[in-house]
């Protein structure tokens, strides 16, 4: 059989509906790395507060588990092609919304809650319509395609976002990011249109059967759990880029998005496949590391170098989502990957709070540093409880765990 998750880039795009949802998903990540950057400077010159900048910024995810729990049923039991080009235009109101003069920061952060809680399907349907595109051996390249996108428009958008913000006002970039939002829903109506994976109607008690389902193998319950926790974490660094340093916050977040770019690159196109899953906790190690330097303020050039290594690290989501997608059942595809988008942007979201305070009564150095160390805490625990449980680390894929939950 041929090894499909080796297959070209070029043949990606060659798939039919695989440019669409390419380019569609790319419309929205940008839109959402200018008006997060935008609103994240927005709140940090009203307040002066790096706990409100990072929760501006990162607030989104903290709904997201709360929609998981009550609406997730929608990623299997919705039409994908009108479900994501609804999502989209939300967001553009949303956005718009928040470009408003004269919106108190109470008013800011209830947008930003109400704009994760809309997001919370949305990954769940736009990963399980990847996997019925490319089929389940060729989710790998897919997402691996799709994180190589995410870099490049972070790079792109950072750096372009620092300019605008800079040039312009957050708020016109509000707006911009708005009428991305808007591109993004025109460009998912040319999706064909596909019936919804699973039969019945989005409920809650559909929601919490299927999450239990989920959580009931152990090897499911390790690899949520390595996607979510240490990654977060490091995400709660990242949320004060702003207070560290709001002249470089820019090139600070496009240095890690070139980090992560190089960590897709090398393990979806690069490492044969015999040799990715051993590399899944190094990868985490390596996702916090760097950032316990920053406790002593190097340099910019310094500082730069160290966030782009880290963020190589981040490359351990494409191992893990590898084997998540192959513990699945097809039938719950698109739930199984929106519960691990929904838990994972969570994480980020709390991370973001509790850097914040750390930040709020320390100092963003040395709550980078804090949040690095907790983060190479957890990658330890879990990796020595895998290694209790399974010889496989609680992580390999087996069809007998799958039928048994």
């Amino acid at each position: 059989m041929p090894d499909t998750s080796r297959r070209s880039y070029a043949d990606l795009f060659r798939t039919p509906e695989f440019s669409p949802l390419f380019l569609s998903s790319a419309a929205n990540l940008g839109a959402q790395t200018v008006s997060g950057l935008a609103l994240g400077t927005l709140v940090f010159r009203a307040t002066n507060s790096p706990l409100l900048s990072a929760v501006s910024m990162f607030g989104p995810a903290l709904a997201q588990m709360l929609g998981a729990t009550f609406f997730l049923s929608g990623a299997d039991r919705l039409p994908p092609r009108a479900t994501l080009a609804g999502l989209s235009l939300a967001f553009a109101a949303v956005t718009a919304a928040l470009a408003l003069p004269g919106l108190p920061i109470a008013g800011v952060l209830g947008l930003v809650l109400l704009k994760g809680l809309i997001a919370s399907v949305g990954g769940g349907v736009r990963w399980g319509l990847l996997t019925e595109i490319l089929a389940k051996d060729g989710y790998l390249a897919g997402r691996s395609l799709f994180n190589m996108m995410n870099g490049v428009l972070q790079i792109a958008g950072y750096a372009a976002g620092g300019v605008l913000v800079t040039v312009l006002s957050p708020r016109v970039c509000l707006l911009l990011a708005a009428g991305l939002y808007a591109t993004a829903a025109a460009v998912a109506l040319r999706l064909t249109r596909r019936p919804p994976r699973t039969a019945g109607r989005p409920s809650v008690r559909a929601t919490w059967r299927a999450n239990s389902l989920l959580w009931s193998a152990r090897p499911r319950r390790h690899v949520y759990l390595a996607l979510w926790i240490p990654n977060g974490l490091v995400v709660g660094c990242e949320s004060l880029f702003v207070s560290y340093d709001p002249s470089a916050a820019g090139t600070l977040f496009a240095c890690g998005a070139l980090g992560m770019l190089a960590g897709d690159v090398t393990v979806g196109r690069l490492l044969p496949p015999r040799l990715r899953p051993r590399l899944g906790i190094p990868l985490l190690a390596l996702l916090a590391a760097p950032y316990l330097v920053l406790f002593l303020r190097p340099p910019l050039p310094l500082a730069a170098v160290l966030i782009a290594l880290a963020s190589v690290g981040f490359g351990a989501s494409l191992v893990q989502q590898e084997r998540l997608v192959a513990l699945t059942p097809d039938e719950l595809s698109g739930h199984a990957l929106g519960l691990h988008s929904a838990g994972m942007l969570t994480m980020q979201g709390v991370a973001a709070v509790l850097a914040g305070t750390v930040a709020q009564f320390t100092s963003p150095a040395t709550a980078m540093s804090v949040m690095a160390l907790a983060s190479l805490t957890v990658t330890l625990s879990l990796t020595l409880a895998s290694r209790r449980t399974a010889p496989d680390g609680g992580l390999l894929p087996t069809r007998a765990a799958v039928r048994s939950a």
